[in-house]
């Protein structure tokens, strides 16, 4: 199963709005949310981040630019593709300065926008702003923290960050052992599997109510995977 990504709409144009919902919905690689203005969009980052807002310049309430501006002050640091009418270069200079990582000039195709998104995604999944949804958890790599939904911090050791992101990038699919020995350790003759199962064990300590009964972190197919959805209430200390 492929991670959904969360994508959320900002155009006051209804036409436009709905037709590039319609042609989201299709891929079900994504979920779409779509509002008509600016505070919408600011209310509705706050309330639960998207991985990606398409965001129009030209809202009925405040400049699309300016909304930018206030989502990146407000901490939001995941792609943002800018729509505009107007297609110029200083159009385009603006966008980016505002804080948006691409521009798309209107009319465009549909296919071009799908490209962008994934684009930026990919990108935004590489970068050290980087944050990842695992089960009941937001993953911060950079700062090795897992926050669950009280806002209580889980601190991981480098090796511990560097397994949860290796497996959040398979997305749902099984890694054998070797793999993650030899994308987090590197070649390194005196590392065995006993070394991973370890980490595994501690991080399972760590993030499961049960870690005899993985829900989250689990054992399958010579390897291990990250189940989405989830809920196990992990440690609080």
């Amino acid at each position: 199963m492929t991670q959904t990504r969360r994508i959320l709409i900002v155009d006051d144009d209804a036409d436009l709005r709905n037709a590039l919902v319609e042609q989201v919905d299709l891929h079900p690689e994504f979920q779409v949310e779509a509002v008509a203005t600016g505070e919408a969009a600011l209310a509705a980052v706050l309330d639960s981040p998207p991985d990606l807002v398409i965001m129009d310049v030209g809202l009925p309430d405040l400049d699309g630019r300016e909304a930018v501006k206030r989502m990146r002050r407000e901490g939001y640091r995941r792609p943002i593709i800018m729509l505009t009418a107007h297609d110029s270069d200083a159009d385009a200079v603006m966008g980016l300065d505002s804080g948006a990582n691409d521009y798309v000039g209107k009319p465009f195709r549909f296919v071009v926008l799908l490209a962008r998104i994934r684009s930026q995604l990919r990108q935004y999944e590489a970068s050290e702003d980087a944050e990842f949804q695992v089960g009941p958890y937001t993953f911060r790599p950079t700062s090795k923290n897992l926050v669950n939904a009280h806002g209580v911090k889980l601190r991981l050791t480098e090796k511990e960050a560097a397994i949860l992101r290796y497996l959040h990038r398979a997305e749902q699919q099984p890694v054998a052992r070797e793999t993650l020995l030899k994308n987090v350790w590197g070649y390194n003759a005196n590392v065995t599997t006993h070394t991973l199962e370890t980490h595994i064990y501690r991080l399972r300590q760590k993030i499961e109510d049960n870690p005899a009964e993985a829900q989250l972190l689990v054992t399958e197919g010579g390897g291990y995977k990250l189940v989405a959805g989830g809920s196990p209430g992990g440690r609080t200390e």
